[in-house]
């Protein structure tokens, strides 16, 4: 859209901006944006068109088959999806996975996050940090990364994806839509030559991950006009409680631990098993949109605003940030303190609520994935072939990850004959619906002013929602108590001749 849309004779008409589709995300979106007389914004939303549902097509079906459905909601997070929904499983049939069928679940969940964060940074985010917010629609991709930071780089990139993803078809039987899950541990052992051959990818890992801290640090952290879009609280920042699975020690953790939420001052709310969730989080549900607003049950929804009244929480990388003492790996740890130390500099000395730096979290936890999965491999248990535990009679089970974006939750209800009758799952997007829906909002306000556009400032409305690596086709869940529906009937001519809506 050119600035000349709102010319002196448009401006009376223009007063609605459509962003449809939204661009580098996963699954469908839209930007609403409206603005008032004086050509400022009004309001904005973040919408989700679509409805995938899976939460009820998954009734009546074996609850066996929950870790072989679930990872089809989308091809970017499979296996967030299988490993949580097996964990479920485990709940479900009463089944303590050994040991070593717990490691091997790490080995297989570090190299899903090597490969989405990668994705995610090269293929989705850096365009809009190497070639900058305002460079042409048609350089602001991969291949016009590619082709400002050199081949050679871009090679470093499909080539580590690609060992993610070998590692996973390795552990997973499919790269993409793995089946290794079973409840109670995993299918199949590693056996030694598997595990020579994903040590040598876990080594090239840790240094592709360095390489790329080192990249965010020259390109993003160098750029004067960059740090002050990330420091500048009237465009990307809010003030929101946080939440991230958390291990014993408060530090993250991928796989396993307890749920852990602090406030906008990193006091610690609350910190709670996985199976007691619904006793924290409740799920609001608005008409116009088939993306669920989950929100602190203790505080209450209180609409699309944040500050401690507001019951809205954030999740992935950033949250993870603030609501942990750091990561377990030491090259990990070493920049999250010196994230913690830049901002303690500029006298941030509790959470960080710049929303750019989710990128900068998502980097580091690149590296720590990296190192998880060179300990995992390490490790003499991984080739264990005690992998498996038998199972008791099926009833309730509740699995809970931290997916790549954000805290991930599959809770199973299940009848004596394994027959699932009752589904439930927040996924990571999901926890983050309502701050991307205020990002959104903000960032549209504070650009957009006085009937001034372009693609530059639109692509920059983008950028609030592209830090939370949303996966909407994961996160659709929700079926509005009315559904949508805007009927148009045109003249022959093609004008409009009438509209009908119900929202």
């Amino acid at each position: 859209m050119s600035p000349e849309v709102f010319d002196e004779t448009h401006k009376s008409e223009s007063k609605r901006i459509t962003i449809d589709p939204a661009t580098r995300l996963e699954g469908h979106g839209k930007i609403e944006i409206f603005l008032n007389d004086e050509g400022n914004v009004a309001n904005a939303y973040w919408q989700t068109p679509e409805l995938r549902g899976f939460e009820k097509f998954c009734i009546g079906r074996s609850v066996d088959e929950m870790n072989k459905i679930t990872p089809r909601l989308c091809g970017v997070c499979p296996g967030a999806h299988h490993l949580c929904s097996t964990k479920a499983l485990d709940g479900v049939y009463k089944a303590e996975p050994p040991p070593a069928a717990k490691r091997l679940r790490e080995l297989f969940y570090s190299a899903h996050f090597v490969h989405s964060h990668t994705a995610h940074f090269y293929a989705l985010a850096a365009a809009d940090f190497v070639l900058g917010p305002a460079a042409s629609v048609e350089s602001r991709n991969i291949l016009g990364v590619v082709d400002t930071v050199g081949v050679d780089i871009g090679t470093q990139v499909l080539r580590n994806r690609s060992y993610a993803q070998k590692t996973q078809e390795i552990i997973g039987g499919k790269a993409t839509h793995p089946v290794c899950g079973i409840p109670g541990g995993m299918s199949k052992p590693l056996n030694e030559d598997e595990r020579v051959q994903i040590e040598k990818y876990a080594k090239s890992f840790v240094d592709f991950a360095k390489f790329t801290v080192q990249l965010f640090n020259d390109a993003v952290l160098k750029n004067e006009d960059y740090l002050n879009l990330i420091k500048d609280p009237s465009i990307y920042y809010h003030e929101t409680y946080y939440m991230s699975v958390v291990d014993k020690d408060n530090k993250v953790n991928f796989y396993d631990g307890d749920i852990r939420i602090v406030d906008q001052k990193g006091n610690e709310v609350c910190k709670f098993p996985p199976s007691k969730y619904l006793d924290y989080i409740g799920e609001h549900v608005e008409p116009w949109t088939y993306q669920k607003f989950p929100y602190l049950k203790n505080i209450g929804w209180k609409g699309l605003v944040d500050g401690p009244e507001s019951g809205i929480y954030r999740a992935a990388p950033l949250a993870r940030v603030n609501a942990s003492t750091g990561y377990t790996t030491p090259g990990a740890q070493a920049e999250y303190e010196k994230l913690k130390g830049f901002f303690k500099d500029l006298g941030v000395d509790g959470p960080i609520h710049h929303t750019m730096v989710f990128h900068w979290a998502r980097v580091i936890e690149l590296l720590h994935a990296a190192e998880m999965m060179l300990e995992c491999v390490q490790d003499p248990i991984i080739t264990s072939k005690d992998i498996r535990t038998p199972v008791g009679e099926p009833g309730e089970g509740v699995g809970v990850v931290e997916a790549p974006r954000g805290t991930l939750f599959h809770h199973y209800v299940a009848d004596e004959n394994g027959i699932a009758t009752d589904v439930n799952m927040i996924v990571g997007t999901t926890n983050n619906n309502g701050p991307i829906n205020m990002s959104i909002e903000k960032a549209a306000k504070a650009l957009i002013k006085d009937w001034q556009v372009s693609p530059g400032l639109l692509n920059m409305v983008e950028m609030a929602y592209r830090a939370y690596d949303p996966c909407n086709s994961c996160a659709t869940h929700s079926l509005p108590g009315n559904l949508p529906i805007k009927a148009v009937i045109r003249k022959a001519d093609g004008s409009v001749y009438r509209e009908f809506k119900n929202y």
